[in-house]
């Protein structure tokens, strides 16, 4: 069995928004996210998603709305014959001082205790959180240039910040060498 891949999905999947992605019609996936996923999903490797949603608690979006989200994501990935086994979500603002926001490994820790162990699989986020997220849990981090990713790589001071840091440009681009190198 392959390891697991978790995706943040803000900037890594959909496009980001600092007014928040508040409604289904604003949920827009990135070139080649869908793809990519469907590809990895049918390649073997199961696909987690863990995400940070504040609006929840700032009341910018209710339950039904993120699902609603979360199903055309699945539906989308679905139609190209994949699968997300499942998604996690912190419903908490900053200040809520919750376990299961990121850079805290909370969300990586339900998705542990539903599906099994997640240590050498992949976390792949486009901010700082999200990869300290996935180290804390054994993940290797995956910084992709999308969404918030090329302003968390210039404010890494180095490489050593973040051991063993991979830097795609893109989820499709991580996909691609993921399937060249370790096979479909």
């Amino acid at each position: 069995m392959k390891p697991a891949i978790v995706l943040d999905r803000d900037g890594v999947i959909n496009e980001d928004s600092d007014a928040y992605i508040r409604r289904v019609e604003e949920w827009i996936p990135l070139p080649g996210s869908i793809e990519a996923i469907a590809a990895l999903s049918k390649a073997g490797w199961p696909i987690y998603v863990a995400t940070n949603q504040s609006g929840l608690a700032r009341a910018y979006y209710g339950l039904s709305e993120l699902t609603a989200m979360h199903d055309k994501l699945r539906t989308l990935v679905h139609a190209l014959g994949g699968q997300i086994e499942d998604i996690v979500f912190c419903p908490h603002r900053p200040e809520d001082a919750c376990d299961c926001r990121k850079p805290l490994p909370g969300l990586l820790d339900q998705l542990s205790a539903r599906h099994g162990r997640l240590q050498g699989g992949y976390m792949v986020g486009d901010s700082r959180r999200d990869l300290e997220a996935g180290l804390a849990r054994g993940l290797q981090p995956i910084l992709v240039l999308t969404g918030k990713g090329r302003l968390t790589q210039s404010r890494l001071a180095d490489e050593a910040e973040l051991p063993h840091l991979r830097i795609y440009a893109d989820l499709a681009a991580f996909a691609r060498e993921l399937l060249q190198t370790e096979g479909a």
